[in-house]
C-alpha cells in the first residue's frame, strides 16, 4: 500500500499523518483510508509535539484533572499532562496533579476502573484522549463509562477525527476530514466497496494493521 503524509506544522516542528488508501475494516465499520499512528503514539518527539497541539487548544478554557487515554495514547497523555502542568495549568484536585488512566475493557467491550483508579474518575474533570474519532463509537463508551463513575466528562480530543461532536461534546483535533474529504467510515453492510465486489486489503485496529 502506498502511503502518503500529510503534514501539520505547529510551533514545535511538523505533525505528520500517514494515510493509505484502500478497503479496510474494523471492530465497527468498512473504511477507505487507513490512518497510521503508530509513530505520533510511541515515538517520543512525534508524540510531544501532538501533545503540546492539543494542551493548546484547553490551557485558556477548561479545567482539566484527568486524561482518559483511548486507543494507546498514553505517551501523548502524559506529554499532554506534563505540558499542562508546566504552564501552570488550573485543576480541581488538591494535589494539583493531572492523572493520565486508561480504562480496563470486559469481555463485553465495556469500559470500567478498579477500585484503586475509580478515584481519579470520580468528581474529576476528564479530557477523553483518542487516537482517531471515525464513528465515535468508542468515544462514546467512554464518556458512558465515565458519567457510570460520577465523572465529569469536558472534552474529546484525538489526532483525526472525522466527526467535529460526538456525543454532545465538540471534538479537538489535529486533522479531520478537511485533509481526507472522501473518508469514508459506513457499516460493513452498507459499504459501495463491497457492493462493487473489491476486496478487503486488511483489517485494522487499535494495534495497528494485519493484511491479508
Amino acid at each position: 500500500m502506498a502511503v502518503q503524509i500529510i503534514e501539520y506544522p505547529n510551533r514545535s516542528g511538523i505533525i505528520p499523518l500517514r494515510v493509505a488508501r484502500g478497503h479496510f475494516a474494523t471492530n465497527h465499520s468498512h473504511i477507505n483510508y487507513y490512518v497510521d499512528l503508530t509513530n505520533t503514539k510511541y515515538c517520543l518527539s512525534e508524540a510531544r509535539n501532538a501533545a503540546m497541539e492539543l494542551a493548546g487548544r484547553f490551557e485558556h478554557s477548561t479545567i482539566v484533572d484527568t486524561i482518559l487515554c483511548l486507543d494507546g495514547t498514553e505517551v501523548i497523555g502524559a506529554c499532554m499532562a506534563s505540558e499542562l502542568t508546566r504552564i501552570g495549568y488550573r485543576n480541581m484536585n488538591a494535589n494539583h496533579e493531572i492523572y493520565v488512566v486508561t480504562p480496563e475493557h470486559t469481555v463485553g467491550s465495556q469500559l470500567i476502573f478498579r477500585e484503586n483508579i475509580a478515584p481519579m474518575i470520580t468528581g474529576k474533570n476528564v479530557v477523553i484522549l483518542a487516537a482517531s474519532v471515525a464513528t465515535g463509537y468508542t468515544a462514546q463508551e467512554a464518556v458512558n463509562a465515565l458519567r457510570y463513575y460520577n465523572g465529569i466528562p469536558i472534552g474529546i480530543c484525538s489526532i483525526f477525527a472525522r466527526a467535529s461532536e460526538c456525543a454532545g461534546f465538540p471534538v479537538t483535533s489535529i486533522f479531520n476530514s478537511d485533509v481526507l474529504p472522501d473518508y469514508m467510515s459506513v457499516a460493513a453492510h452498507e459499504c459501495p466497496l463491497c457492493k462493487a465486489k473489491i476486496r478487503l486489503d486488511a483489517m485494522v485496529n487499535t494495534f495497528g494493521i494485519s493484511s491479508f
